[in-house]
């Protein structure tokens, strides 16, 4: 067995994530069959001594049975009005099946506001921990009910790698509606399925498709960009099917394992990273692309080609080469309105007062070429 298995089946804190497909039909709402077993194999791995924090989708299949809706609604308010039936559901469905084991379940709803905003961000850290202590069951959602176009996460496996690096899991499962990782789509018959993922020229150029089952709103795509941003972060994971819960959570012999980068990034590198939303870009020549990515250098403004955005000093702006290819992210020291006159500059031809990175290497996280 690989490295990257041993680690997830020897997890002493593990993320778990679920989608709607695996506990939700639309027309039935939730399978309380699926849901029992997914619990029966949680309830069994925090009985072997691990922790747990189970990120669920559902909510909103769970609400469309109850509201006669016959499909998941396109539109934004009947998505939340869905939302705020099924989560009640779902979170009631989830305290009766984890009651069988005397656990008790403690319900988090955050929207990306939560994790994108630093005194957000340490508040639910304070609180994941705290219910872990206690011995509870964290199960997480992003808030339906109220996230908007702007601050959804979008899908509920970005979130499970953000609150994987939040809550310092040793490892992340996803369980989907599929074994594993395929070279293209599995449904057509011709493809492979690939076990192991020990960088990124491994999963380079691979076609994978959406969901059909109409109830998530991610599909493989985003389980693999989940899994890429959680492996970046140090953090090992294991896909696999939701039927295959209990493997999973065992041997780790199932689906596809995402080695882990050789370290962790910070808590504060990796909201850099990959929890906060770029407010702008800079546009980089060659020269401090190398500098910036290969060096871990501060970004200067003779290295800046081009402005885009509208913001401020102390917010974050995304670094892009001459290929428009984002290579890093970082906190910028100028506003956007004073960037203009500086670019292209060296320093000693900028007044004193201007002679300051525009990004700081400290405040800089590079993505790599």
């Amino acid at each position: 067995m690989s490295e990257t298995r041993q680690a997830v089946a020897n997890a002493r804190r593990l993320v778990v994530k679920v989608g709607s497909s695996a506990l939700t039909t639309a027309g039935d709402g939730l399978d309380g069959r699926r849901l029992d077993a997914l619990v029966d194999a949680i309830a069994a791995r925090i009985g072997a001594g691990s922790q747990i924090v189970l990120v669920s989708s559902g909510a909103i299949g769970a609400g469309l049975a109850p509201l006669s809706l016959a499909k998941r609604p396109r539109d934004l308010a009947s998505q939340q009005a869905a939302a705020s039936v099924g989560q009640l559901a779902l979170a009631h469905a989830y305290g009766e099946s984890f009651g069988r084991y005397s656990l008790t379940v403690g319900q988090v709803l955050l929207t990306s506001d939560d994790v994108v905003r630093r005194a957000h961000y340490r508040n639910a850290q304070r609180t994941f921990s705290r219910l872990l202590a206690l011995g509870a069951v964290p199960v997480v959602n992003e808030n339906d009910t109220v996230a908007t176009e702007e601050i959804k996460f979008g899908d509920n496996d970005r979130l499970a790698a953000l609150v994987a690096h939040l809550v310092a899991a040793d490892a992340l499962v996803l369980l989907s509606d599929v074994d594993g990782l395929y070279d293209g789509d599995p449904r057509s018959g011709a493809t492979r399925r690939i076990d192991e993922v020990t960088g990124d020229a491994d999963v380079d150029g691979i076609s994978v498709g959406m969901s059909s089952s109409g109830l998530g709103t991610g599909g493989m795509v985003s389980k693999l960009a989940a899994a890429r941003t959680a492996a970046a972060a140090g953090i090992p994971v294991l896909l696999a099917g939701a039927s295959q819960a209990a493997d999973a959570l065992t041997e780790a012999k199932v689906g596809t394992a995402f080695a882990a980068a050789d370290s962790r990034l910070s808590a504060r590198r990796f909201w850099l990273g990959y929890a906060t939303d770029a407010r702008g870009r800079l546009h980089l020549d060659d020269g401090a692309v190398t500098a910036v990515v290969r060096r871990r250098r501060s970004l200067l403004a003779a290295g800046i080609t081009g402005v885009d955005g509208d913001f401020e000093a102390g917010d974050v702006v995304d670094l892009v080469d001459p290929a428009q290819r984002v290579v890093a992210r970082g906190v910028v020291a100028y506003d956007a309105v004073e960037l203009p006159a500086l670019i292209g500059r060296s320093s000693h031809q900028l007044p004193a007062e201007q002679r300051r990175e525009v990004v700081h290497a400290d405040d800089l996280v590079p993505f790599g070429r």
